[in-house]
């Protein structure tokens, strides 16, 4: 007799452990983020035609945020179809602040001390230590601008295991409802930006999680699939060339003013939807080849040691890379939003990596070892006394 797991394809990707492929793809989205903002201070996205493009390269936070939607919530499509376990919700909210806080509060502490311009009233600090900076006016300080999106991350962080509990009861075979479920959520969140919600100057409620949830949903679905039998989406993301140029499209699309006007200007509700529609299914048409078409489609180059060097200092390079590039213009004489877009943007790359690496190797990995189990829980070393 088969069990639920016998009945998945082989060619899904193992539900638990290390995908390298997506560390990889975490690798290039870190870069993309670096490209927007440099794009940005040098001026190079208010360019006629490349400006778009440069400046849409933003979506990188849609991979980010689909690849946490996947790895997150695999276990708890893998639970569903009694395939594994979920974690402990308190076991998962310790191992979630373990890996993105030690880290930051660094960056923070010295943004804060030492970059000029940053603000250092008791709110703007407050406000970045808790990471509540899209709620609280004017404490989005330079240098740590970006620190916008972490903000939304720790928020889905929160919600992943209020919507565990939630479906917990969509198993075995109600488990086929649970795609329908995340798809008709986040259809219902692209409503958002049109919802009347009074907030204190400077703060603007798309620019909370709500908006953003297609692009966790993405990687949300795509772990539900992950844990399927074969489908036809399995075997159409094992056809490279078509889904490359679904996100080709999309990307394209999402340059044009459907997705919102050039810069930072702030977009009419319904060119902000397109913009979430189309960065979900950007991200879905990048991962859907690395977990779903598994044997079938090589990722030498997402698992090349570079790359997956890259992918380990990803978070590094997020935190980092606006303090850097806070630092380039004063120090090469270069005016911001004056040009030279290739020469701040080769330099922030270059000193970005470094200096994450160390990031990693000084704080976050030594962080995670010091802290790997959360108060209370037994370590390896007592369960070997108690021999348990």
């Amino acid at each position: 007799m088969s069990t639920p797991t016998d009945q998945l394809p082989r060619s899904v990707v193992p539900l638990r452990g290390f995908i390298p492929s997506l560390e990889g793809m975490r690798a290039f989205a870190a870069l993309g983020i670096i490209v927007t903002h440099v794009a940005f201070q040098t001026g190079a996205a208010s360019s006629p035609v490349m400006g778009r493009i440069w400046g849409r390269f933003d979506l990188t936070v849609a991979i980010f945020f689909a690849l946490s939607g996947f790895l997150l919530w695999r276990p708890h499509a893998a639970q569903a179809r009694g395939q594994g376990s979920a974690q402990p919700i308190a076991r998962y909210l310790w191992s979630r602040a373990v890996r993105i806080l030690p880290a930051y509060w660094v960056v923070v502490t010295l943004v804060l001390l030492f970059l000029p311009n940053t603000g250092g009233s008791w709110r703007v600090w407050a406000a970045n230590l808790s990471l509540t900076q899209v709620f609280v006016p004017l404490t989005l300080t330079e240098g740590m601008t970006q620190m916008w999106s972490l903000s939304v991350e720790v928020a889905f962080y929160l919600l992943l295991p209020v919507l565990g509990l939630a479906m917990a009861g969509l198993r075995g075979e109600g488990a086929r409802f649970r795609i329908p479920v995340l798809v008709v959520a986040a259809v219902v969140t692209l409503s958002w930006a049109f919802v009347p919600v009074a907030t204190p100057d400077a703060i603007h409620h798309d620019n909370w999680l709500p908006g953003y949830f297609p692009w966790f949903a993405a990687g949300m679905v795509l772990a539900e699939y992950s844990t399927r039998r074969e489908t036809w989406l399995h075997r159409l993301a094992a056809r490279r060339v078509v889904v490359a140029v679904i996100a080709v499209v999309a990307f394209a699309a999402s340059a044009t003013p459907l997705a919102g006007p050039q810069g930072l200007v702030r977009p009419e509700p319904w060119q902000f939807e397109v913009k979430i529609v189309l960065g979900a299914v950007l991200a879905f048409a990048l991962l859907a080849p690395l977990v779903l078409a598994g044997e079938h489609v090589a990722h030498r180059f997402l698992s090349h040691p570079v790359t997956l060097a890259l992918g380990r200092w990803s978070y590094g390079i997020f935190i980092w890379h606006l303090v850097i590039l806070a630092m380039v213009f004063p120090v090469f004489g270069i005016v911001p939003f004056s040009g030279h877009f290739v020469l701040v943007l080769m330099v922030t790359v270059v000193l970005s990596i470094p200096v994450a690496a160390a990031s990693y190797a000084l704080v976050e990995e030594p962080a995670r070892r010091l802290m790997r189990y959360a108060p209370g829980e037994p370590s390896e070393k007592q369960l070997s006394r108690t021999g348990t």
